[in-house]
């Protein structure tokens, strides 16, 4: 009996040996955690994705970018005043001294300066009050339904939170815009004050990440006693744009190591095919017109999955004339194993006017009979 049991326990064994391995997900110390992709809004790897927590100064990510909204449109200058001030992490301003908007966004992103929050808060808005209305205004246009800001600098409060997920859309819709892209990806910066003239500052950056992964693009760092570790960052290899989130973690830098390495391990990004095609076009100059898509969008999918991508073309039957040149006819959806992965919107490729002849009954039935 017991040679028996011995051997179904090897057998047990060796078929087990044999089954495929999956990708092993990633532990991670956080609280919660999020492995966004940028380029299709897919969440690759989560855990409490969706749970308030505080967020610390990676709320500055949402400061800066309004910041520098601002500064591309005047890019003013900033007196340093008394009900500026903060506590925690500064770039040292003193009452009194001048700073353009963009070098304000500059002390956020490098040093976390609080002042500097404060300072282009009440610049821009007039009071820390009116300055968090316009982040919520901007986090509701972005998607974060799960967000609510009540300082530019992060320090806590028990209204002020977020999720990994909602900074995970907060990095991608931030990473769009180009001045703070190239900010974010700055290991350090030099400040020229406008008053006094004659101080120059070299503030670097406390993102590691930007030293310790060649990949990182950006990102942005955040404690409090109450929030914990928090941290935000960006990757890119390969074409593919990878977004990391953690709260509330004290080994963050090496598990935001650990999620992109287990996302550029199993993602690719393909080109998938794109063919070329016609449609009809009823009481028009023309008897159709041609279509295109565009071919720079890329799907991110798993490894060796893309000779398992399905395309399907939704398109009406005919169009009615006119029809102008870069409106949408209709679109391409590419599906993997049932799921959608991805979608291209179809244009015209040129205009097609109006036929304005009169017509008669037979006519338009040749027409519509030569369409069919």
């Amino acid at each position: 009996m017991k040679k028996l049991f011995c051997a179904f326990c090897i057998c047990v064994i060796l078929a087990i040996a044999e089954l495929p391995v999956c990708a092993k997900e990633v532990d991670t110390s956080a609280a919660a955690f999020v492995l966004y992709c940028a380029d299709n809004g897919k969440v690759l790897l989560s855990a409490n994705e969706d749970r308030r927590l505080p967020m610390a100064s990676t709320t500055k990510i949402m400061t800066t970018l309004l910041t520098l909204e601002a500064a591309a449109e005047e890019n003013r200058v900033v007196e340093f005043t008394d009900e500026m001030t903060a506590e925690g992490s500064s770039m040292y301003l003193r009452k009194g001294e001048k700073v353009r908007l963009y070098d304000l966004a500059v002390g956020m992103m490098m040093q976390s300066g609080n002042d500097a929050a404060n300072a282009a808060a009440i610049g821009i808005a007039g009071s820390i009050e009116g300055f968090s209305a316009l982040m919520n205004e901007k986090a509701r246009e972005i998607g974060m339904s799960d967000t609510h800001f009540v300082t530019p600098s992060g320090l806590d409060d028990e209204a002020h939170y977020s999720t990994a997920h909602d900074m995970a859309l907060l990095m991608t819709y931030a990473l769009n815009n180009d001045d703070f892209a190239y900010l974010t990806a700055q290991t350090s910066m030099e400040v020229h004050f406008v008053y006094p003239a004659d101080r120059f500052v070299t503030y670097p950056n406390h993102n590691k990440l930007l030293r310790l992964y060649d990949a990182c693009v950006g990102g942005k760092t955040g404690y409090t006693d109450q929030s914990g570790r928090c941290l935000v960052t960006a990757a890119k290899r390969d074409d593919i744009t990878l977004v990391a989130v953690t709260l509330d973690d004290p080994d963050d830098w090496d598990d935001h190591i650990a999620l992109y390495d287990y996302g550029f391990e199993n993602y690719t990004a393909v080109q998938p095919a794109a063919e070329g095609c016609a449609l009809p076009v009823m009481g028009g100059v023309g008897d159709s017109v041609s279509l295109y898509s565009d071919d720079s969008q890329l799907l991110v999918i798993p490894k060796d999955s893309g000779d398992r991508i399905k395309t399907q073309t939704f398109l009406p039957s005919f169009a009615y004339a006119p029809v102008e040149e870069g409106d949408i006819a209709g679109k391409i959806v590419y599906t993997l194993d049932g799921n959608v992965i991805g979608e291209r919107p179809l244009y015209y490729s040129e205009s097609v006017a109006s036929d304005n002849r009169k017509r008669g009954f037979f006519e338009w039935l040749k027409d519509l009979l030569r369409i069919r």
